[in-house]
């Protein structure tokens, strides 16, 4: 089996723009989140950080046609492409693999709040929405909505011109779409993938659906290990994560260096009765502990704060400290919030960036379940459970 090396990342989150920033906010001592708690009260949201667009989609006429999540994901994968050297390199380009986590697209709020309020004082409603429904939602408008979309933008953009896969379903999504990329490195099937998700938080209507699911957190912002007592929630966060996945003979011939090496992603699913998702886990481990190495790992964590599961992550990943398998933990989407789609591959990014810069991140929780910093880690454990369904895990290790 090929190893696989992470040689370039694009990340974009509420902490920033590109490496430095994640890791100057994620290594202080106590890192603090970046959160939007009056406008969409009462539920907190990480919101975005300013980009200039132009840096990575210099064309005005591609970025209007974009909506916001779909600017997001173009904008981190020219960050991953040009952080791997690969930007304009036009043969590199049109046979490099692209695998994509994306959701179906966002809703044109103005209009359906138009056609909502005259449905009320319409004579006729049934004619009046078929009369808006043709007339305000465009064909591009529609067109829009397909999750296809971002991997066509980002080969429209960047001329990454090999073969596109789009997966759609959350955190499982994400999860699946690095594995498959990895999978396909490892038995020799691929050299070079670009693979990566983007999630907007800031969307009235999602964060209505989600409100009305009581998926939500409500008031202040607290992380993760703290909601379950309060009946638990998400704080969603906006972001976008995107990765170069190379065999090391590809980045060696080209003269890439890895961030890190990215040993195995696993993924599984269950309904979710209580302690299924720990049985999932516990067989991710078995399958991974020839690969742990001799000393506990530190876990990066992609805990929501939904309830129940995230006490069964926290007691799942408690269980694997008293084996002295794991050492600290930090849920990263405490800071970043819940990003569905983009959480895995954010995550995994984190995780390379951390091993590639010999320190793991601090802490600012007030459980003390997190534990502390430590030693430089030599293996980092990515765990990824959905809010709602899908268990994902990957493990990475320092570059020799």
């Amino acid at each position: 089996m090929t190893e696989v090396w992470i040689t370039g990342i694009g990340l974009v989150s509420s902490l920033g723009e590109g490496l430095d920033a994640h890791f100057e906010a994620l290594s202080a001592t106590a890192p603090q989140p970046v959160v939007e708690e009056a406008r969409f009260a009462p539920y907190p949201v990480h919101p975005v950080v300013r980009l200039e667009l132009d840096k990575q989609i210099p064309r005005k006429a591609d970025q209007r046609q974009m909506e916001p999540w779909q600017r997001l994901g173009t904008y981190a994968a020219g960050l991953a492409l040009a952080d791997a050297g690969i930007t304009g390199n036009a043969e590199l380009l049109s046979r490099m693999d692209m695998i994509v986590a994306a959701g179906g697209g966002e809703r044109d709020v103005e209009v359906d709040s138009q056609i909502l309020a005259g449905l009320e004082t319409a004579a006729d409603p049934d004619s009046f929405l078929n009369e808006r429904l043709s007339n305000d939602l465009r064909p591009t408008l529609f067109l829009a909505q397909l999750s296809n979309l971002l991997a066509g933008n980002i080969s429209i953009v960047h001329k990454v011109t090999g073969s596109s896969r789009t997966f759609m379903g959350e955190e499982l999504a994400g999860v699946s779409a690095i594995e498959i990329a990895t999978r396909r490195i490892a038995s020799g099937q691929g050299e070079v993938f670009l693979v990566g998700a983007a999630y907007n938080a800031e969307r009235i209507d999602v964060l209505l659906n989600l409100a009305l699911g009581g998926h939500l957190w409500k008031g202040a912002h607290v992380p993760v290990w703290t909601r379950e007592g309060e009946g638990g929630g998400l704080v969603t966060g906006s972001m976008s994560g995107f990765l170069v996945l190379e065999s090391p003979d590809h980045a060696k011939a080209r003269g890439a260096k890895p961030y890190a090496r990215l040993l195995s992603v696993l993924s599984d699913r269950c309904r979710r009765a209580p302690g299924e998702a720990t049985e999932n886990g516990r067989r991710a481990i078995e399958t991974l502990k020839p690969l742990l190495g001799d000393r506990p790992v530190a876990v990066v964590s992609g805990a929501t704060g939904a309830a129940p599961i995230t006490g069964e992550e926290r007691d799942f990943l408690a269980g694997l400290r008293e084996e002295g398998l794991v050492g600290p933990v930090r849920a990263l989407t405490s800071l970043v919030g819940a990003g569905y789609d983009a959480t895995f591959p954010v995550l995994v990014a984190l995780a390379a960036l951390a091993l590639s810069r010999g320190a793991f991140y601090g802490s600012d929780d007030p459980t003390a379940f997190e534990g502390e910093t430590g030693d430089a880690p030599e293996r980092i454990l990515v765990n990824c459970w959905g809010h709602w369904r899908g268990e994902g895990m990957a493990l990475l290790a320092a570059a020799d």
